[in-house]
């Protein structure tokens, strides 16, 4: 099964994809949206997923800062501690910081993201829980 990919911009949105997680036994993995690390900022999006944890501690989930074409988001993201982040500018700051990340035991991301984004959704539970019951 591939990664099921959720856009959050809310820790309501992100606790909403934890419990249908938990519940329909799914991994899942919540995504800032794009270039949301230049304006929520990473601290923010990592305590936004940490606080989701643990009000939903039996989910299983993993998570994505998006950084769109900014390298200096992308070594701050990693400073402070978010493990995976995206990155969407050009192909030779790319290399440089994979090298950085696969240093550090990072992920970087530069491909597309296919992903259910919550932020127009109504029903998020029911959006959400058919995005993870795909295949």
């Amino acid at each position: 099964m591939s990664e099921r990919v959720v856009i959050i911009h809310s820790l309501e949105q992100a606790v909403t994809a934890l419990k249908v997680a938990r519940e329909l036994d799914r991994p899942v993995t919540l995504a800032s949206p794009p270039g949301a690390a230049a304006y929520t900022g990473a601290l923010w999006f990592r305590e936004v997923v940490k606080q989701a944890q643990l009000e939903v501690p039996q989910a299983e989930v993993s998570s994505i800062l998006d950084c769109a074409d900014k390298p200096g988001l992308v070594m701050a993201a990693f400073r402070q501690g978010v493990l995976r982040v995206r990155f969407t500018g050009n192909a030779e700051a790319a290399e440089k910081l994979q090298a950085m990340a696969d240093a550090e035991s990072l992920h970087l991301l530069t491909g597309p993201l296919d992903a259910l984004d919550l932020l127009d959704v109504k029903d998020k539970a029911a959006a959400c829980r058919e995005w993870l019951q795909r295949d």
